[in-house]
């Protein structure tokens, strides 16, 4: 089954996902006015204090003008959820939708159904798992994500949530803020970073270059994934491979998660995943909510046997104001921000207008950006 790009000479037909029937759904912009949906967080009085603030509504990835002036319609909202909401009304004529992982617009296969025009969805940003990337094969559509953009953001930040951890920051903080002194209450739960075992679930971009910011801090460091690093970078790095999820866990003082989001990683932290973990461990969270199971980390933390848990993921995104990960204790949590530092926002804006270009010139995408193409996921999501 596959699905064929168009050339200059005409139209080729698309094959349907585990289907041998065939769609027509064209990959590069045919000639006329292209209607192109974005889904952004809203930036209120923030969105003009800083002229590089573009992954917002109101700067809408700064291509406004260049969209326009050549003719296509740009519609931006933050309106995504429901029978009822922006996006829904213009789901049945768009022909892309950009959103991002920050302020995910959910396209679910019902969505990709009512969407008759829809030839491709970029994620301005990583990680396309708000799209039901079964679906979008299904259906012939083309997904991208603008690859690398944002991986030293995300790894400067898991740096950063592992000290805050292991430093038992927060309290501290807490008490100057409350107007207290009470060295105790902190020193009691701090330690040093070195000669501490941390492990990485998942050593792709991200994964990788937490290691390598990890490796002078001394600690022993190792990680799972489904590819094991070249050796000459896993003797640079100085990190060990460990072929088994659940052996590494059983060994690790703080754990990073660095997986994405697939069929098989939804809820692989459950009760009896986090119980194989040392008690006292730390837990760093900036992939996906959803691997976690929310209520088993929220009664771990709470029970103790996760000493810390921060992350900036949660599921479903916004998190409810009832969300148990907001009132457990020992947590460092935020909102979705680690990859949408001005510096990523300005990479992946500009990656995200590189492959409009692209796309209306029925030009193909640089390789690593593809998450479905030719009715065929990406490895990293089979």
């Amino acid at each position: 089954m596959a699905m064929r790009r168009v050339a200059a000479s005409g139209l080729r037909a698309f094959a349907s996902y585990g289907n041998p029937s065939l769609l027509t759904r064209q990959l590069h912009a045919s000639p006329g006015s292209k209607k192109i949906v974005g889904v952004f967080y809203k930036a209120n009085e923030y969105a003009s204090m800083n002229p590089n603030f573009v992954g917002c509504v109101e700067n809408a990835l700064g291509i406004r003008d260049w969209l326009e002036s050549q003719g296509h319609q740009y519609i931006v909202t933050p309106d995504k959820e429901g029978p009822d909401s922006e996006l829904e009304k213009h789901i049945p004529d768009l022909h892309v939708l950009i959103t991002t992982p920050f302020h995910p617009a959910y396209v679910t296969a019902e969505r990709i159904k009512k969407a008759k025009n829809l030839q491709l969805l970029l994620t301005a940003g990583i990680g396309s798992d708000h799209i039901d990337l079964n679906a979008a094969a299904a259906a012939g559509l083309t997904v991208a994500e603008v690859t690398g953009s944002n991986t030293v953001s995300v790894a400067e930040d898991e740096l950063m949530r592992i000290l805050i951890l292991v430093r038992n920051f927060l309290p501290g903080y807490h008490q100057v803020i409350k107007g207290e002194w009470d060295v105790a209450g902190i020193a009691y739960r701090a330690y040093d970073l070195e000669g501490k075992t941390v492990g990485t679930v998942g050593a792709g971009r991200i994964g990788r270059l937490l290691l390598q910011r990890l490796k002078p801090f001394n600690c022993n460091l190792l990680y799972h994934d489904r590819l094991k690093m070249d050796p000459a970078l896993e003797k640079e790095i100085g990190a060990t491979f460990e072929e088994d999820l659940d052996t590494m866990l059983s060994k690790c003082d703080i754990v990073v998660i660095n997986t994405p989001l697939t069929d098989k990683t939804k809820g692989m932290f459950d009760k009896n995943r986090i119980a194989k973990m040392k008690k006292g461990v730390l837990v760093v969270n900036n992939a996906r909510g959803a691997i976690m199971d929310t209520q088993a980390v929220a009664d771990a933390c709470s029970s103790g046997h996760i000493a810390g848990y921060s992350g900036d993921v949660w599921y479903p995104q916004p998190a409810p104001k009832d969300h148990p990960w907001r009132y457990m204790p020992n947590q460092a949590m935020t909102p979705h921000i680690s990859g949408t530092t001005i510096d990523a926002q300005l990479r992946y804006a500009a990656g995200t207008k590189d492959m409009l270009d692209r796309y209306f010139k029925g030009e193909e995408f640089p390789a690593q950006n593809y998450i479905v193409k030719d009715g065929q996921l990406a490895s990293q999501y089979r």
